[in-house]
């Protein structure tokens, strides 16, 4: 069991789950209030995505996350700030009989250095990237991250001096991270998010959950979590797993049946849970020094 355990709220997302939750933050304004508010309820890093404000939709436009950074920064509210780097890799096509051409209205997708304006301007302290292509539960939607460009993204956020968040889906992906770190792409100490049963991704039952941390490499920092009702059980299984958790409404609208989440519900509840585990929760400090993040403000 980990017994010093950081938590990382994922506050939004790219969903289509403000029509189901008038608590997912959409604007910029928003958005930061979010990460303050997940930040002070006991979160050490605010995961974020930015939305356009006027259609809710998932965004990649670098002013929407020039002012949530700077909102949050001039909040006088400390927290490590872990911007997406996934917008730009959607791949969406036609119906079965008549795959191609792919969806114009739903397909996103640019080069490594155009999915990484927003990092290389804003330098936050981690962004993630997403270690593999993966099928989701949504028609013919596909998430495409080649190996190729999984390394020129790499690559430049090494230069960057960001760390990046490995977000691990399936087995492969764990593969490919182990790559990137032989290669140099990828430096110490490196860090996992293990993203749990998200179709057709790994399972969150606790086999594939274990055979995965029995996978991670000595000395690697790793996250885990699950989605929907399967998020707060995730916060004790990550401890006892020996990881660190994640909670937010990118990946769960629900405190418990019926009661609507928000971030900070969300925050206070996994820390309540570690907490009577006997856990410490760490705070953004002691997450600096762990990960060695370069803290530009």
């Amino acid at each position: 069991m980990n017994r010093d355990v950081f938590i990382t709220c994922a506050v939004t997302g790219s969903g289509a789950t403000t029509s189901r939750s008038d608590k997912v933050p959409i604007t910029p304004a928003q958005i930061a209030d979010a990460c303050v508010e997940a930040a002070r309820a006991g979160a050490a890093i605010a995961h974020v995505h930015v939305r356009d404000p006027a259609t809710g939709a998932g965004s990649r436009d670098p002013a929407l996350y020039r002012e949530v950074v700077a909102r949050v920064r001039e909040s006088g509210v400390d927290v490590v700030l872990n911007l997406t780097a996934g917008m730009g890799g959607d791949m969406v096509f036609g119906p079965p009989e008549r795959p191609l051409p792919l969806d114009p209205a739903r397909t996103d997708m640019v080069g490594a250095q155009a999915r990484l304006v927003h990092v290389a301007e804003l330098l936050p302290e981690i962004c993630t990237l997403d270690c593999g292509t993966m099928n989701f539960a949504e028609s013919d939607y596909v998430m495409t991250n080649t190996p190729g460009m999984l390394r020129a993204m790499a690559a430049r956020i090494k230069a960057a001096g960001v760390r990046p968040e490995i977000e691990v889906f399936d087995f492969g992906h764990l593969v490919l991270a182990k790559e990137l770190v032989r290669e140099g792409l990828v430096e110490a100490p490196v860090m996992v998010q293990l993203c749990m049963g998200i179709p057709y991704g790994a399972p969150d039952d606790p086999g594939t959950l274990m055979a995965l941390v029995n996978a991670v490499p000595a000395g690697w920092t790793y996250s885990a979590f699950s989605i929907g009702r399967m998020q707060l059980p995730y916060v004790a299984m990550a401890a006892l797993a020996g990881g660190n958790v994640r909670v937010g409404l990118e990946d769960n609208l629900w405190l418990s049946k019926g009661v609507p989440a928000t971030n900070g519900a969300l925050v206070e509840r996994a820390a309540a849970i570690l907490s009577a585990m006997g856990a410490s929760v760490l705070g953004p400090a002691a997450v600096r020094e762990r990960l060695k993040l370069a803290r530009r403000w």
